[in-house]
């Protein structure tokens, strides 16, 4: 189901209304037996990246293999160290030239196995080697914050990614996950309401910015509920 297609005036991609099932078939579009493609999708904390790259990948099986920006993070002895902490989730406290890095070798295809890492949220840490790519699967799903930014090395992850889709939720439903999402992780209603509009809005903002290099902005919607795709509180 899709509302509203073309492109703004300054060309910005103009906001698509999108069912499930059609981003599930645009995903599998890309499929093509002994080749590689690499689908990216980014947003802003709490704008349904996560849910819905599992989602993809759940329909389409052994010819998927999710890869998160988020095993990228910088340790958190490495955040301290940096004087970064406060900040985790920040541009500048995740690996980008690493991220860089196995996107190439995704792209190359030349190993029998490619392993990315992964980050658990209850360990607020990355877990390397724990996601395996094996050579004959022909998509991977990338997602994460700042795969458009421009700065550093980001500046060439665009180049590695054959499509990328910017979610856009309504605002009031993303800082709605995003509060829920803070305070299932052990937060109190202060203190996740704080970190939303604060930090990570600031990182919205910038992730904003970057609007204008996807290919589509989605919107994600149900039958049952034409705001909000997932209950769950992901990122």
């Amino acid at each position: 189901m899709t509302r509203s297609t073309g492109t703004e005036e300054d060309g910005t991609p103009r906001a698509e209304e999108v069912g499930p099932s059609e981003l599930v078939a645009s995903a599998r579009s890309m499929i093509v037996p002994g080749q590689r493609a690499v689908l990216g999708i980014v947003g802003a904390p709490g704008s349904g990246k996560s849910t819905l790259g599992e989602a993809l990948v759940a329909a389409l099986g052994e010819q998927a293999v999710l890869v998160g920006l988020d095993g990228f993070h910088l340790a958190n002895a490495e955040l301290d160290r940096l004087g970064r902490h406060p900040r985790k989730g920040a541009v500048d406290t995740f690996d980008a030239a690493g991220y860089v890095s196995l996107l190439r070798r995704l792209r190359a295809r030349d190993e029998e196995v490619v392993y990315a890492s992964l980050f658990d949220r209850s360990l607020e840490e990355s877990i390397a080697c724990a996601v395996p790519v094996p050579r004959d699967v022909p998509l991977v799903v990338t997602e994460g914050n700042y795969l458009l930014v421009e700065d550093g090395p980001w500046e060439q992850v665009r180049g590695l990614l054959d499509t990328c889709w910017f979610l856009e939720p309504r605002e009031e439903t993303r800082l709605r996950r995003l509060v829920t999402r803070h305070m299932s992780y052990g937060r109190s209603p202060e203190e996740a309401h704080d970190r939303s509009h604060g930090s990570d809005q600031a990182n919205a903002e910038l992730i904003a910015r970057t609007r204008r290099r996807a290919d589509r902005v989605i919107r994600v919607v149900t039958s049952d509920d034409p705001t909000d795709l997932v209950k769950e509180p992901t990122s």
